[in-house]
């Protein structure tokens, strides 16, 4: 089968389609015949070496998230399986492929009603941006403030915020992410002078950029106001510590949940989206084998909402 494989750590470039061993369903696996891969900005991080959640050693085939149809079923698995449209993680690799041997429990069924590349750009940014608006307990009447929010998951928080009867700020990066941002009460360029300037006192921040951005964006919150770290689109996490939180009675979230938790709020993003009231969206895709101008486009800036890979 054809992959992409990454032989050692670098710049984009070194994302190298390829030939790959045939995978095989094990015990409690399925095959997956892959119709998308996602990428995601951590992935970014990982190909160039940088520390990150995801260690791993050259070579190996990247890729930790993608969408298609179940063709093979390993030992012990539901044979009702068979046939299904799922997303699932890989593990960690093996998700820039055409074919995917993954663990039955990690599948998620997409439902019939929602589109096969919709539920892969669900499958982390979904699962991320639920957990962030339940553990921040975003209630109605809340200022929140949403940064990236031109972005994968900025682009959900901000539609979950709404749907929780938040007023919404959304800042964003440049003119043309500004203009792409869905649905939000305000849109703010992040990127002007003084862009928190006018913005008042903020009840949740949702801190996807890191940096001077997050760090800003700490300094708006009211007492009893919390901040949600996930991201440092910035290339640096914000520089607030649990000690200046404490001293500002300020609540940090760094984490959205157990395992079960995480499946359940796939699961959640899942069923919004297939009612209509979630809908992802996606900028960018490119081939399979284009893979390293998928990481170019991300690492550039230039991207909005999901990129994804066509298997």
């Amino acid at each position: 089968m054809r992959a992409v494989w990454l032989r050692e750590f670098g710049g984009p470039e070194v994302l190298v389609p390829g030939d790959a061993p045939e995978p095989v369903a094990g015990p409690g696996q399925v095959l997956v015949e892959v119709a998308f891969a996602n990428t995601t900005f951590v992935e970014t991080q990982f190909r160039a070496g940088a520390p990150g959640p995801f260690r791993a050693t050259p070579p190996l085939i990247p890729g930790n998230g993608v969408g298609g149809v179940i063709s093979a079923l390993g030992e012990g698995v539901d044979p009702g399986l068979a046939g299904q449209r799922v997303v699932t993680s890989t593990g960690g690799s093996g998700g820039y492929a055409q074919r995917v041997a993954a663990d039955a429990a990690a599948v998620f069924a997409v439902p019939p009603s929602l589109e096969l590349d919709a539920a892969v750009a669900l499958l982390a940014d979904g699962r991320t941006a639920t957990g962030l608006v339940h553990a921040t307990r975003v209630r109605p009447g809340d200022r929140v403030l949403v940064e990236a929010a031109a972005g994968g998951v900025g682009g959900l928080l901000v539609q979950l915020a709404k749907a929780a009867g938040a007023v919404v700020i959304g800042a964003a990066g440049g003119p043309a992410k500004v203009a792409r941002v869905p649905g939000a009460d305000v849109v703010v360029d992040y990127l002007a002078p003084d862009w928190a300037a006018s913005l008042g006192e903020i009840d949740v921040v949702f801190d996807g950029v890191g940096g001077p951005i997050g760090a800003t964006a700490f300094s708006l919150l009211r007492r009893g106001g919390r901040m949600a770290v996930y991201g440092l689109a910035s290339g640096s996490w914000a520089e607030v510590s649990e000690e200046d939180a404490s001293a500002r009675g300020v609540s940090l979230v760094r984490s959205i949940g157990s395992p079960a938790e995480l499946r359940a709020f796939t699961e959640s993003a899942l069923s919004e989206a297939a009612a209509g009231r979630l809908v992802p969206v996606i900028g960018q895709r490119f081939p399979l084998e284009k893979a390293a101008d998928a990481h170019a486009a991300i690492e550039s800036r230039t991207t909005v909402g999901k990129t994804l890979l066509v298997a």
